[in-house]
């Protein structure tokens, strides 16, 4: 297909995948569980805690297949507007319904890719607690499943050389869940878009993601 203006592209989301390996596994060292739970093949949500800026690079270079964020358009700045562009990152302005990153968004599943959402919004304490009910709309209208991951580790300590990253060579782990579907017992996008059903289906999400969060921190014996 080939994509409408401004849209991202899969080659684009390939070569922000390379950036990501080459910076997260030569600045950090990075415990990757899980991966093969992500589907192999055709649209999927990798719903993401969100508590260092970090985060979304290190997904970027451990997820096994190119990803395409969306980033708050805050980040579009100077040079790097450009560059998320180029690397298949999708600009959403939270402060409205962004119907640009919603079309764009729609169309990276639509074409059987992946779409990484922090479904809390903004960066904080990376626990889940608070969710948009974006992850619930994209996932219910697409028919995508989600998998939930859990990034620990980032927050822990800070480096000495550069305080606003964790210190060169440490461990942060990325762990991946089980797939589900965003209303129990409906595939497809075939569910209901009511309010009162995304409504449900948010709690329903936020149970699962809350869950594997605790999962992980059993997993890596960490909390966040």
């Amino acid at each position: 297909m080939t994509p409408a203006t401004g849209a991202p592209t899969l080659r684009g989301a390939a070569v922000g995948r390379g950036i990501g390996i080459g910076l997260m596994y030569g600045l950090f060292k990075p415990r990757v569980l899980g991966a093969w739970r992500v589907p192999a093949s055709g649209p999927v949500i990798l719903a993401v805690n969100h508590s260092h800026n970090i985060d979304g690079p290190m997904l970027m270079g451990t997820a096994p297949r190119p990803v395409h964020f969306l980033i708050k358009k805050e980040a579009f700045v100077g040079p790097l507007d450009p560059f998320l562009r180029g690397i298949g990152q999708l600009k959403v302005d939270r402060t409205t319904v962004d119907r640009t990153a919603i079309t764009h968004a729609l169309g990276v599943l639509g074409d059987g890719g992946v779409l990484g959402i922090f479904p809390e919004g903004t960066r904080g304490e990376g626990n889940f607690a608070s969710l948009r009910a974006g992850l619930a709309y994209f996932a219910v209208r697409s028919g995508a499943p989600i998998v939930p991951v859990a990034v620990l580790g980032s927050t822990e300590r800070r480096g000495r050389l550069i305080s606003a990253l964790p210190p060169l060579r440490s461990r942060v782990d990325v762990v991946f869940g089980e797939a589900f579907a965003a209303q129990e017992g409906v595939v497809g996008g075939s569910g209901r878009r009511t309010r009162r059903a995304l409504d449900e289906a948010t709690v329903r999400i936020q149970g699962r993601l809350t869950g594997h969060l605790e999962q992980a921190g059993r997993l890596t014996g960490r909390t966040g």
